[in-house]
């Protein structure tokens, strides 16, 4: 048997790749997408083999993650529950992607990964998968009878006994996810959500409390709802999020500390580190203030919570997810111009905002004298809107 195993080095994935071998007597592939975790893939070749594999890839897919599924999705102004910016849920598809064509490229009979059936990536992974390659197997040792372990504490034992390196150890059993947008912590001490996270969960942004005192600006550029260019420069997708992430980390930006709703239906705890994709967000918002039509801005934001959630819940690939998708770039064509953002101290100011298409015209909203707008057509106007008010209000009177 042969399994393609979506691989990332950490505890759960380290253990899957013995067990494997152990169950199935498999060959096992190891795959890992390179979508921004710098540090993290150091040795990630090495371990893969020494714990069996018979094969390892690394791939480098950070510029595709960035400009295929990071914008799109900020194009969309998504974000779940008003609050979390979908870094890890926007990263599910892709590496899903991959994982079914390497699965096809090496003639494996299944693939396999190493979510919960507790969590969210269980369901983006395996909806991904089958919306690409329906007929594809799916092993997931979480939800299976054969597998034993019932808790991180195991894992962490397991790794001891067969001398497996792994970097969770008993004093620090939360879990990490990095990639070019974000990075999360979830699990032991952040179970309790009255715990304030330690401060060793600060790894892309400074803690306020040591944040620089002086504000320092940042320019970014968008054509069509994209960034382009920060500062007067232009970056590639990948290289422009991580200019962000380095600008906005600097100054404590983008660090959230969230209870959400999970697909399943429980509540689960987060620390989200999102510095580079939160002056993203603002930015793009201050952009669209200025260059789209108010009834199409207002139509796309009752869209919002449907197509975060989609993202969420590992809908990518699905009809409804394109549909929206369509609507959007549609939406986007005059988006184009630049904003100003002031970072201090956790917080990303927007200070400044141009467009050549801007719909702000200073001549009509002006508070001087102007010769371009009649005040007195407001009369009609309001009349007008408050014709059915007047009616209501008329009908409830007790007639004499």
């Amino acid at each position: 048997m042969k399994v393609v195993l979506a691989y990332s080095g950490g505890l759960d994935t380290s253990v899957i790749l013995k067990w494997l071998q152990d169950q199935y007597h498999a060959e096992v592939i190891t795959f890992c997408a390179d979508l921004g975790q710098e540090e993290e893939l150091s040795g990630l070749h090495e371990k893969a083999y020494k714990t069996g594999a018979v094969k390892s890839y690394i791939e480098d897919l950070t510029e595709e993650f960035a400009r295929d599924f990071i914008f799109p999705m900020f194009q969309a102004g998504a974000i779940y529950e008003n609050v979390y910016l979908l870094g890890t849920s926007i990263a599910r598809p892709l590496i899903a992607k991959r994982l079914v064509e390497i699965a096809a490229a090496e003639g494996a009979d299944a693939i396999c990964h190493g979510a919960t059936g507790k969590g969210n990536d269980q369901v983006r992974f395996e909806l991904s998968a089958y919306a690409l390659k329906p007929d594809i197997q799916v092993i997931a040792p979480w939800r299976l009878k054969e597998w034993t372990f019932r808790s991180r504490s195991d894992l962490i034992a397991y790794c001891e006994q067969r001398g497996i390196p792994c970097k969770t150890t008993a004093k620090k059993p939360y879990s990490m996810d990095r990639n070019l947008l974000h990075i999360s912590f979830e699990g032991g001490i952040l179970e309790d959500p009255w715990q304030e996270p330690p401060v060793e969960t600060h790894v892309l942004t400074t803690p306020v409390e040591q944040a620089p005192d002086k504000a320092e600006y940042v320019v970014v550029a968008f054509e069509k709802g994209n960034p382009v260019a920060v500062n007067g420069e232009s970056l590639s997708p990948a290289n422009l999020m991580r200019r962000l992430n380095k600008l906005g980390g600097k100054h404590g930006v983008g660090r959230v500390d969230v209870v959400e709703t999970r697909f399943t239906g429980m509540k689960d705890r987060g620390i989200y580190e999102t510095p580079g994709g939160t002056i993203l967000y603002h930015a793009h918002r201050a952009l669209e203030g200025i260059c789209m039509d108010r009834e199409a801005m207002h139509l796309r934001d009752q869209l919002i919570p449907q197509y975060s959630t989609m993202v969420y819940n590992g809908f990518w690939f699905a009809p409804e997810r394109e549909l929206l998708q369509a609507a959007i770039t549609e939406s986007q064509k005059n988006v184009t111009g630049e904003v100003r953002c002031k970072l201090y101290k956790g917080n990303c100011i927007i200070v400044g905002r141009r467009s050549p298409y801007t719909l702000y015209n200073p001549d009509v909203v002006t508070f001087e004298q102007d010769s371009v707008y009649n005040q007195g057509d407001a009369t009609g106007f309001i009349k007008l809107n408050a014709l059915r008010l007047r009616l209501r209000a008329l009908a409830a009177k007790p007639q004499a």
